[in-house]
């Protein structure tokens, strides 16, 4: 299968698309761009592969890869040196969501004058950029859950606080986006199962998310029905084309549909992310059911509505106990402390970095700073809320 989208950008789809990696740059007159990919997947060979091919046919393909997951400022500043230095007229970003929030960054950031601070976002900071010399992207996902490449933001942590940062403007989404099943079939089991489960809280949390948007709404339906019909399959069988087409459709439906809003789910992860450097989807799944215990009066009538179309019993503790027992299915831990020593966790500082962040505003059931402590503790202890 190979079909075009117009929405929420121009996404190719299908088997063998990045082939067509080429006539991307060609469509955008990138004749220069800067290859942005991480530390780790540079040196996989299909990515060497798709250096080598696309060497050949541009002017120069430059290549940044000076960073890992969850990243810092700096490698957006070092890569955005290397940007102006080669004199690059694009981006090309391929990878998971550290990848390509690196490489969207670094285009944003290109044409900018203040720091990367100055566009987090809150309020209207996203109005302070310059737009006319942001420079075209390409994204490339190579796993199948944060959505990036049709996201509008990037994640990026302040090295200084330990705090992770949501960068925002229109101008970061991609031009055009490639989704190539063929490039998440060596994914392991273990990626596939934080992935799907991080596309799994996007949709969820952008459905129960207070706001009124039925387009958001019905995006994070069908990809909560393609995460239940495809992730398991994927996680069996890695070389299931269709189930791994399905979790990168489910997967930029997620970051499509949370323009709506997101949750307690990021707000805790977020900070656990900065400090321990532990996989985003991962912490995602984990305080899944201690958020959706805290909030269920809140969510039920939603819950219910995502039950009837998803096919579970009609009722907020069959879609809870499909949640838990996917999580078993899928190997992920049920509790914090499984993945980290908690001991000497200060959940006072935790719960106040959770508070502020971006995603609070978006929970259906209002949190202080007293309840995300209450929500730490339960996910150390594995307590649900009753």
């Amino acid at each position: 299968m190979k079909i075009n989208w117009n929405y929420p950008t121009t996404v190719w789809v299908g088997e063998n698309r990045v082939n067509q990696l080429y006539e991307a740059c060609k469509n955008l007159d990138i004749t220069n761009p800067l290859f942005v990919t991480d530390k780790d997947l540079i040196n996989l060979s299909f990515i060497k592969k798709i250096i080598a091919e696309n060497s050949k046919k541009l002017n120069e393909l430059n290549v940044y890869s000076n960073f890992g997951g969850n990243p810092i400022g700096e490698n957006v500043e070092e890569g955005v040196d290397e940007f102006k230095k080669k004199g690059c007229d694009g981006i090309i970003a391929i990878g998971g969501g550290s990848a390509l929030d690196v490489g969207k960054a670094i285009g944003f950031m290109s044409a900018q004058k203040r720091p990367i601070w100055d566009f987090e976002d809150v309020g209207d900071y996203w109005k302070r950029a310059i737009v006319d010399k942001i420079p075209p992207i390409i994204a490339i996902p190579t796993t199948a859950g944060t959505g990036s490449e049709t996201g509008r933001a990037s994640a990026i942590i302040n090295k200084k606080t330990g705090v992770k940062k949501i960068i925002f403007h229109p101008k970061i989404l991609p031009s055009i986006v490639i989704l190539d099943p063929i490039l998440t079939l060596e994914l392991s089991p273990r990626l596939t199962a934080a992935t799907g489960m991080d596309a799994l809280a996007h949709n969820l949390e952008a459905f129960c998310a207070p706001n009124f948007h039925p387009m958001a709404d019905g995006i994070a339906l069908e990809g909560m029905r393609l995460i239940k019909n495809s992730l398991l399959n994927a996680f069996k069988n890695g070389t299931n084309i269709e189930a791994r087409q399905n979790l990168l459709a489910a997967s930029s439906m997620g970051s499509t549909s949370f323009q709506k809003g997101l949750g307690a789910i990021h707000s805790l992860s977020h900070p656990i992310n900065s400090q321990f450097n532990i996989h985003h989807g991962l912490t995602n799944a984990i305080f899944m059911p201690y958020v959706l215990t805290y909030n269920k009066s809140s969510i039920e009538k939603k819950i219910v509505a995502i039950c009837d179309y998803l096919d579970l019993e009609k009722n907020f503790e069959s879609f809870l106990q499909w949640i838990l027992d996917l999580r078993i299915s899928l190997k992920i831990p049920n509790k914090l402390s499984d993945v980290i020593d908690c001991s000497t966790l200060d959940l006072d500082q935790l719960s106040q970095m959770a508070l502020e962040d971006p995603s609070t505003s978006g929970n259906p059931k209002k949190v202080k700073k007293k309840d995300f402590k209450t929500m730490y503790e339960y996910s150390i202890s594995g307590k649900l809320f009753r």
